[in-house]
Protein backbone atom coordinates (compact mmCIF):
# COMPACT_ATOMS: atom_id res chain seq x y z
CA UNK A 1 0.00 0.00 0.00
CA UNK A 2 2.94 2.38 0.96
CA UNK A 3 4.75 1.69 -2.32
CA UNK A 4 1.08 2.60 -4.38
CA UNK A 5 0.33 5.56 -2.43
CA UNK A 6 4.49 6.54 -3.38
CA UNK A 7 3.11 6.01 -7.00
CA UNK A 8 0.79 8.12 -6.89
CA UNK A 9 2.28 10.81 -4.65
CA UNK A 10 4.27 11.16 -7.58
CA UNK A 11 2.30 11.61 -9.74
CA UNK A 12 0.69 14.70 -7.70
CA UNK A 13 4.00 16.39 -7.82
CA UNK A 14 4.34 15.69 -11.23
CA UNK A 15 1.04 17.29 -11.87
CA UNK A 16 2.42 20.67 -9.79
CA UNK A 17 5.44 20.52 -11.89
CA UNK A 18 3.34 20.58 -15.31
CA UNK A 19 2.04 24.06 -13.65
CA UNK A 20 5.66 25.75 -13.28
CA UNK A 21 6.74 24.28 -16.41
CA UNK A 22 3.76 24.83 -18.39
CA UNK A 23 3.20 21.43 -19.94
CA UNK A 24 -0.51 20.59 -21.29
CA UNK A 25 -2.59 18.00 -20.33
CA UNK A 26 -2.05 16.30 -23.65
CA UNK A 27 1.61 15.92 -23.56
CA UNK A 28 1.45 14.78 -19.84
CA UNK A 29 -0.32 11.56 -20.29
CA UNK A 30 1.72 11.04 -23.21
CA UNK A 31 4.82 11.46 -21.05
CA UNK A 32 3.33 9.08 -18.01
CA UNK A 33 2.52 6.54 -20.38
CA UNK A 34 5.40 6.34 -22.41
CA UNK A 35 7.38 6.31 -19.04
CA UNK A 36 5.00 3.53 -17.71
CA UNK A 37 5.02 1.17 -20.80
CA UNK A 38 8.99 1.67 -21.09
CA UNK A 39 9.38 0.37 -17.25
CA UNK A 40 7.05 -2.82 -18.12
CA UNK A 41 8.71 -3.30 -21.16
CA UNK A 42 11.92 -3.64 -19.37
CA UNK A 43 10.51 -6.13 -16.93
CA UNK A 44 8.53 -8.17 -19.16
CA UNK A 45 10.37 -7.96 -22.50
CA UNK A 46 7.47 -6.35 -24.02
CA UNK A 47 4.19 -3.93 -23.02
CA UNK A 48 2.24 -4.84 -26.36
CA UNK A 49 -0.10 -6.76 -24.48
CA UNK A 50 -1.00 -3.95 -21.60
CA UNK A 51 -3.59 -0.85 -21.38
CA UNK A 52 -2.41 2.29 -19.43
CA UNK A 53 -4.90 4.66 -18.28
CA UNK A 54 -4.14 7.88 -16.89
CA UNK A 55 -6.82 10.29 -15.21
CA UNK A 56 -5.21 13.62 -15.04
CA UNK A 57 -8.42 14.60 -12.99
CA UNK A 58 -8.43 12.19 -10.55
CA UNK A 59 -4.07 12.08 -10.15
CA UNK A 60 -4.16 8.69 -10.81
CA UNK A 61 -3.83 6.02 -13.37
CA UNK A 62 -4.66 1.81 -14.39
CA UNK A 63 -2.68 -0.61 -15.71
CA UNK A 64 -4.43 -3.19 -17.68
CA UNK A 65 -2.48 -6.63 -18.67
CA UNK A 66 -4.16 -8.87 -21.39
CA UNK A 67 -3.07 -12.86 -21.79
CA UNK A 68 -4.20 -15.91 -22.99
CA UNK A 69 -6.15 -18.60 -21.10
CA UNK A 70 -3.98 -21.48 -21.35
CA UNK A 71 -4.84 -24.99 -19.42
CA UNK A 72 -2.73 -25.37 -16.11
CA UNK A 73 -0.23 -27.74 -17.22
CA UNK A 74 0.29 -25.80 -20.41
CA UNK A 75 1.36 -22.51 -19.20
CA UNK A 76 4.74 -20.89 -21.17
CA UNK A 77 4.80 -17.40 -20.32
CA UNK A 78 2.99 -16.01 -17.05
CA UNK A 79 3.02 -12.40 -18.90
CA UNK A 80 1.41 -13.20 -21.86
CA UNK A 81 -0.65 -16.08 -20.34
CA UNK A 82 -2.86 -16.94 -17.36
CA UNK A 83 -3.49 -20.48 -15.71
CA UNK A 84 -7.04 -21.47 -16.35
CA UNK A 85 -7.43 -21.87 -12.53
CA UNK A 86 -5.96 -18.96 -11.70
CA UNK A 87 -8.20 -17.23 -14.05
CA UNK A 88 -11.31 -18.56 -12.28
CA UNK A 89 -10.04 -17.40 -9.26
CA UNK A 90 -10.67 -13.99 -10.85
CA UNK A 91 -13.72 -14.70 -13.08
CA UNK A 92 -15.10 -18.02 -12.77
CA UNK A 93 -16.88 -18.27 -16.35
CA UNK A 94 -13.11 -18.16 -17.51
CA UNK A 95 -12.32 -20.96 -20.49
CA UNK A 96 -9.63 -21.97 -21.83
CA UNK A 97 -8.39 -20.21 -25.30
CA UNK A 98 -10.42 -16.72 -24.19
CA UNK A 99 -8.57 -13.17 -23.63
CA UNK A 100 -8.31 -12.49 -20.27
CA UNK A 101 -8.07 -9.12 -18.63
CA UNK A 102 -7.16 -7.98 -14.88
CA UNK A 103 -5.71 -5.27 -13.47
CA UNK A 104 -2.12 -4.73 -12.26
CA UNK A 105 -0.64 -2.86 -9.46
CA UNK A 106 2.87 -1.08 -10.17
CA UNK A 107 3.06 -0.68 -6.55
CA UNK A 108 3.07 -4.92 -6.96
CA UNK A 109 6.28 -4.52 -9.27
CA UNK A 110 8.39 -3.50 -6.39
CA UNK A 111 10.29 -0.66 -5.03
CA UNK A 112 13.12 -1.13 -8.04
CA UNK A 113 10.16 -0.66 -10.68
CA UNK A 114 8.82 2.62 -9.00
CA UNK A 115 12.48 4.07 -9.22
CA UNK A 116 13.41 3.25 -12.45
CA UNK A 117 9.96 5.15 -13.63
CA UNK A 118 11.56 7.93 -11.55
CA UNK A 119 14.34 8.39 -13.17
CA UNK A 120 12.49 7.68 -17.20
CA UNK A 121 10.15 10.23 -16.06
CA UNK A 122 12.55 13.15 -14.87
CA UNK A 123 14.46 11.98 -18.31
CA UNK A 124 11.35 12.34 -20.19
CA UNK A 125 10.56 15.69 -18.81
CA UNK A 126 14.02 17.36 -19.21
CA UNK A 127 14.28 16.13 -23.15
CA UNK A 128 10.74 17.37 -23.12
CA UNK A 129 11.56 21.11 -21.72
CA UNK A 130 14.64 21.14 -23.95
CA UNK A 131 12.52 20.76 -27.00
CA UNK A 132 9.97 23.38 -25.58
CA UNK A 133 12.72 25.82 -25.12
CA UNK A 134 14.79 24.80 -28.46
CA UNK A 135 11.31 25.51 -30.61
CA UNK A 136 10.45 28.42 -28.43
CA UNK A 137 13.80 30.40 -28.85
CA UNK A 138 13.38 28.95 -32.54
CA UNK A 139 11.15 31.06 -33.28
CA UNK A 140 12.49 34.25 -31.32
CA UNK A 141 15.61 34.13 -33.60
CA UNK A 142 16.23 37.55 -34.90
CA UNK A 143 14.56 38.96 -32.65
CA UNK A 144 15.31 41.29 -29.47
CA UNK A 145 14.96 39.96 -25.78
CA UNK A 146 15.76 41.48 -22.30
CA UNK A 147 17.58 39.31 -19.89
CA UNK A 148 19.14 39.45 -16.47
CA UNK A 149 22.79 38.94 -16.26
CA UNK A 150 23.79 36.32 -14.14
CA UNK A 151 27.20 35.14 -14.51
CA UNK A 152 30.37 36.86 -15.70
CA UNK A 153 32.80 34.75 -17.09
CA UNK A 154 36.32 36.28 -19.47
CA UNK A 155 34.88 34.17 -22.77
CA UNK A 156 31.05 34.47 -22.24
CA UNK A 157 28.11 36.10 -19.87
CA UNK A 158 25.59 33.81 -19.22
CA UNK A 159 21.80 35.54 -18.82
CA UNK A 160 18.73 34.10 -17.20
CA UNK A 161 15.23 35.46 -19.14
CA UNK A 162 12.05 35.84 -16.94
CA UNK A 163 11.50 32.36 -16.86
CA UNK A 164 14.80 31.23 -15.67
CA UNK A 165 16.36 29.84 -18.62
CA UNK A 166 20.04 29.84 -19.43
CA UNK A 167 21.21 32.14 -22.23
CA UNK A 168 24.64 33.02 -23.77
CA UNK A 169 26.52 36.11 -24.72
CA UNK A 170 29.69 34.71 -26.09
CA UNK A 171 32.50 37.68 -25.43
CA UNK A 172 32.90 38.21 -29.88
CA UNK A 173 29.28 38.51 -29.61
CA UNK A 174 29.18 41.49 -27.00
CA UNK A 175 30.49 45.20 -28.30
CA UNK A 176 33.81 46.18 -27.38
CA UNK A 177 32.66 48.77 -24.87
CA UNK A 178 29.93 46.52 -23.23
CA UNK A 179 30.52 45.76 -19.13
CA UNK A 180 27.85 44.51 -17.05
CA UNK A 181 27.58 42.97 -13.50
CA UNK A 182 25.62 40.25 -12.18
CA UNK A 183 21.89 41.88 -12.16
CA UNK A 184 22.13 44.28 -15.03
CA UNK A 185 19.78 43.79 -18.12
CA UNK A 186 20.93 43.37 -21.07
CA UNK A 187 19.62 44.13 -24.34
CA UNK A 188 20.25 41.23 -27.58
CA UNK A 189 19.12 39.65 -30.43
CA UNK A 190 18.66 35.86 -30.44
CA UNK A 191 21.40 34.79 -32.65
CA UNK A 192 20.93 31.12 -33.25
CA UNK A 193 20.00 28.05 -31.35
CA UNK A 194 22.25 25.31 -30.93
CA UNK A 195 21.36 21.61 -29.94
CA UNK A 196 24.39 19.26 -30.28
CA UNK A 197 24.79 16.19 -28.38
CA UNK A 198 21.16 16.89 -26.41
CA UNK A 199 23.31 20.08 -24.89
CA UNK A 200 20.94 23.07 -25.98
CA UNK A 201 22.64 26.62 -26.29
CA UNK A 202 21.06 30.18 -27.03
CA UNK A 203 23.02 32.41 -28.30
CA UNK A 204 22.90 36.22 -28.27
CA UNK A 205 24.36 38.73 -30.05
CA UNK A 206 24.81 42.48 -29.65
CA UNK A 207 27.27 42.78 -32.57
CA UNK A 208 24.94 41.67 -35.34
CA UNK A 209 23.64 43.42 -37.96
CA UNK A 210 20.16 42.70 -37.53
CA UNK A 211 20.42 44.02 -33.50
CA UNK A 212 21.05 47.32 -35.17
CA UNK A 213 18.25 47.30 -37.61
CA UNK A 214 15.61 45.74 -34.70
CA UNK A 215 16.90 48.86 -32.91
CA UNK A 216 15.87 51.47 -35.59
CA UNK A 217 12.79 49.53 -35.69
CA UNK A 218 11.59 50.49 -31.68
CA UNK A 219 12.62 53.85 -32.76
CA UNK A 220 11.55 54.64 -35.93
CA UNK A 221 7.95 53.98 -36.08
CA UNK A 222 8.16 54.73 -39.62
CA UNK A 223 10.45 52.02 -40.66
CA UNK A 224 8.05 49.36 -38.16
CA UNK A 225 5.00 50.53 -40.05
CA UNK A 226 7.08 49.64 -43.34
CA UNK A 227 6.90 53.16 -44.82
CA UNK A 228 10.88 52.81 -44.67
CA UNK A 229 13.26 49.99 -45.17
CA UNK A 230 16.92 49.49 -44.28
CA UNK A 231 17.76 48.52 -46.90
CA UNK A 232 21.54 47.58 -46.24
CA UNK A 233 23.88 47.72 -42.82
CA UNK A 234 27.31 47.85 -42.10
CA UNK A 235 28.98 47.75 -38.71
CA UNK A 236 32.39 47.95 -36.59
CA UNK A 237 30.65 47.18 -33.43
CA UNK A 238 31.20 50.03 -31.03
CA UNK A 239 32.74 51.95 -33.36
CA UNK A 240 30.71 52.93 -36.47
CA UNK A 241 28.10 51.96 -38.27
CA UNK A 242 26.48 52.90 -41.87
CA UNK A 243 23.17 52.58 -42.87
CA UNK A 244 21.15 52.74 -46.00
CA UNK A 245 17.22 53.38 -45.90
CA UNK A 246 15.05 54.10 -48.51
CA UNK A 247 11.32 55.75 -47.75
CA UNK A 248 7.76 54.18 -49.87
CA UNK A 249 6.78 57.52 -49.56
CA UNK A 250 7.69 60.57 -51.49
CA UNK A 251 6.64 62.72 -48.85
CA UNK A 252 9.01 60.95 -46.52
CA UNK A 253 12.81 61.98 -45.52
CA UNK A 254 14.29 58.67 -44.66
CA UNK A 255 17.23 60.09 -42.71
CA UNK A 256 15.56 62.43 -41.48
CA UNK A 257 13.03 60.20 -40.13
CA UNK A 258 15.94 57.96 -38.75
CA UNK A 259 18.12 60.39 -37.22
CA UNK A 260 14.54 62.04 -35.77
CA UNK A 261 14.90 65.62 -34.50
CA UNK A 262 17.31 67.31 -33.19
CA UNK A 263 18.95 63.55 -32.96
CA UNK A 264 16.56 62.36 -30.93
CA UNK A 265 15.77 59.21 -32.35
CA UNK A 266 19.07 58.30 -33.31
CA UNK A 267 20.68 58.98 -29.65
CA UNK A 268 19.03 56.36 -28.02
CA UNK A 269 20.49 53.65 -30.49
CA UNK A 270 23.72 54.89 -29.71
CA UNK A 271 23.46 54.70 -25.82
CA UNK A 272 22.81 51.30 -26.75
CA UNK A 273 25.45 50.49 -28.65
CA UNK A 274 28.14 52.16 -26.29
CA UNK A 275 28.59 55.16 -28.58
CA UNK A 276 28.90 53.77 -32.23
CA UNK A 277 28.99 56.48 -34.65
CA UNK A 278 25.73 55.91 -37.01
CA UNK A 279 25.66 57.68 -40.52
CA UNK A 280 22.29 57.61 -42.33
CA UNK A 281 22.45 57.77 -46.24
CA UNK A 282 20.34 57.32 -48.54
CA UNK A 283 19.65 54.07 -50.83
CA UNK A 284 20.04 54.23 -54.30
CA UNK A 285 19.63 51.15 -56.94
CA UNK A 286 22.71 53.46 -58.89
CA UNK A 287 25.62 51.87 -58.29
CA UNK A 288 27.78 54.97 -58.63
CA UNK A 289 25.83 57.43 -56.77
CA UNK A 290 25.43 54.42 -54.18
CA UNK A 291 29.11 54.71 -53.76
CA UNK A 292 29.50 58.61 -53.23
CA UNK A 293 26.67 58.60 -50.35
CA UNK A 294 28.84 55.58 -48.75
CA UNK A 295 32.28 57.31 -48.95
CA UNK A 296 30.37 60.91 -46.81
CA UNK A 297 31.69 63.08 -45.87
CA UNK A 298 34.96 62.64 -48.52
CA UNK A 299 33.29 64.73 -52.05
CA UNK A 300 34.22 62.64 -54.89
CA UNK A 301 35.44 64.21 -58.32
CA UNK A 302 34.94 61.17 -60.56
CA UNK A 303 34.03 57.50 -60.50
CA UNK A 304 34.29 54.40 -62.81
CA UNK A 305 32.49 51.62 -61.87
CA UNK A 306 32.54 47.84 -63.16
CA UNK A 307 29.23 46.64 -61.95
CA UNK A 308 30.58 42.89 -63.25
CA UNK A 309 33.42 42.58 -61.15
CA UNK A 310 31.39 44.75 -58.22
CA UNK A 311 35.09 47.22 -58.30
CA UNK A 312 34.81 50.94 -58.26
CA UNK A 313 37.54 53.55 -58.63
CA UNK A 314 36.79 56.73 -56.83
CA UNK A 315 38.96 59.76 -57.80
CA UNK A 316 39.06 62.80 -55.35
CA UNK A 317 40.80 65.90 -54.85
CA UNK A 318 43.97 65.45 -52.28
CA UNK A 319 42.42 67.06 -49.45
CA UNK A 320 39.32 64.35 -49.33
CA UNK A 321 41.42 61.36 -49.56
CA UNK A 322 42.02 61.16 -46.08
CA UNK A 323 38.16 61.98 -45.35
CA UNK A 324 37.20 59.12 -47.82
CA UNK A 325 39.36 56.73 -46.08
CA UNK A 326 38.64 57.65 -42.83
CA UNK A 327 40.77 57.11 -39.65
CA UNK A 328 42.04 53.54 -40.00
CA UNK A 329 40.46 52.90 -42.94
CA UNK A 330 37.27 52.68 -41.39
CA UNK A 331 35.34 55.17 -43.68
CA UNK A 332 35.90 53.17 -47.04
CA UNK A 333 35.83 49.80 -45.21
CA UNK A 334 32.38 50.33 -43.86
CA UNK A 335 31.40 51.67 -47.42
CA UNK A 336 32.77 48.79 -49.30
CA UNK A 337 30.78 46.41 -46.61
CA UNK A 338 27.97 48.64 -47.21
CA UNK A 339 27.62 49.09 -51.25
CA UNK A 340 29.21 45.44 -51.92
CA UNK A 341 31.99 47.01 -54.10
CA UNK A 342 35.52 46.59 -53.64
CA UNK A 343 36.07 50.73 -53.72
CA UNK A 344 40.01 52.23 -55.09
CA UNK A 345 40.58 55.39 -53.64
CA UNK A 346 42.82 57.59 -56.09
CA UNK A 347 44.12 61.39 -55.76
CA UNK A 348 42.29 63.17 -58.50
CA UNK A 349 45.85 65.63 -59.37
CA UNK A 350 44.82 66.52 -62.90
CA UNK A 351 41.46 65.48 -63.45
CA UNK A 352 39.88 68.20 -61.31
CA UNK A 353 42.24 71.86 -61.08
CA UNK A 354 41.29 74.24 -58.29
CA UNK A 355 39.15 76.38 -60.08
CA UNK A 356 36.23 73.52 -60.59
CA UNK A 357 33.34 73.47 -58.68
CA UNK A 358 31.25 70.87 -57.40
CA UNK A 359 27.81 70.89 -58.91
CA UNK A 360 26.26 71.10 -55.23
CA UNK A 361 27.15 74.83 -55.54
CA UNK A 362 24.69 75.52 -58.31
CA UNK A 363 22.05 73.67 -56.14
CA UNK A 364 20.06 77.60 -55.78
CA UNK A 365 20.58 77.67 -59.88
CA UNK A 366 20.11 74.18 -60.82
CA UNK A 367 16.86 71.54 -59.59
CA UNK A 368 18.28 68.71 -57.35
CA UNK A 369 17.00 66.20 -59.79
CA UNK A 370 18.63 67.33 -62.73
CA UNK A 371 22.32 67.59 -60.18
CA UNK A 372 21.33 63.97 -59.06
CA UNK A 373 20.98 62.99 -62.85
CA UNK A 374 24.58 64.22 -63.70
CA UNK A 375 25.88 62.33 -60.76
CA UNK A 376 24.70 59.65 -61.88
CA UNK A 377 26.70 59.49 -65.15
CA UNK A 378 29.95 60.11 -62.73
CA UNK A 379 29.73 63.90 -63.13
CA UNK A 380 30.24 65.65 -59.61
CA UNK A 381 32.12 68.45 -61.04
CA UNK A 382 31.01 71.57 -63.34
CA UNK A 383 34.43 70.60 -65.52
CA UNK A 384 32.87 67.27 -65.39
CA UNK A 385 30.12 68.55 -67.36
CA UNK A 386 31.29 70.74 -69.68
CA UNK A 387 33.73 68.14 -71.29
CA UNK A 388 30.87 66.17 -72.00
CA UNK A 389 29.56 66.64 -75.75
CA UNK A 390 26.36 68.21 -75.38
CA UNK A 391 24.51 65.39 -77.64
CA UNK A 392 26.35 62.78 -75.36
CA UNK A 393 25.20 64.12 -72.39
CA UNK A 394 21.57 64.87 -73.37
CA UNK A 395 21.54 60.75 -74.04
CA UNK A 396 23.14 59.78 -71.35
CA UNK A 397 21.64 61.83 -68.68
CA UNK A 398 18.62 61.35 -70.11
CA UNK A 399 17.67 65.02 -69.56
CA UNK A 400 15.64 67.27 -72.09
CA UNK A 401 17.45 69.55 -74.42
CA UNK A 402 16.11 72.75 -73.08
CA UNK A 403 17.64 71.05 -69.85
CA UNK A 404 20.59 70.38 -70.62
CA UNK A 405 21.20 73.75 -72.68
CA UNK A 406 20.26 75.29 -69.53
CA UNK A 407 22.67 73.92 -67.06
CA UNK A 408 25.64 73.78 -69.69
CA UNK A 409 25.29 77.88 -70.09
CA UNK A 410 24.90 78.09 -65.69
CA UNK A 411 28.04 76.68 -65.79
CA UNK A 412 29.94 78.41 -68.86
CA UNK A 413 28.95 81.34 -67.38
CA UNK A 414 30.67 80.59 -64.27
CA UNK A 415 34.06 80.19 -65.39
CA UNK A 416 33.03 82.84 -67.81
CA UNK A 417 32.59 85.34 -64.75
CA UNK A 418 35.66 84.07 -63.28
CA UNK A 419 38.10 84.43 -66.40
CA UNK A 420 36.42 88.31 -66.73
CA UNK A 421 37.38 89.15 -63.39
Amino acid sequence: MAKKEETISMIDSLAEFKELKNIDKETMISVLEDSFRNVIAKMFGTDENYDVIINPEKGDFEIWRNRKVVADDELENPNLQIKLSDARDISSDAEVGEDFTDEVHFADFGRRAILTLRQTLASKILELQKDNLFAKYKDKIGTIITADVYQVWKREMLLLDDDGNELLLPKQEQIPGDFYHKGDAARAIVQRVDNINNNLKIILSRTDNIFLQRLFELEVPEINDGLITVKAIARIPGERAKVAVESYDDRIDPVGACVGMKGSRIHGIVRELRNENIDVINYTSNASLFIQRALSPAKISSIHVNEEEKHAEVYLRPEEVSLAIGKGGMNIKLACMLTGYNIDVFRDVDGTDEEDIYLDEFSDEIDGWVIDALKNIGCYTAKNVLAIPREELIERADLEESTVDDVLRILSAEFEDDSNE
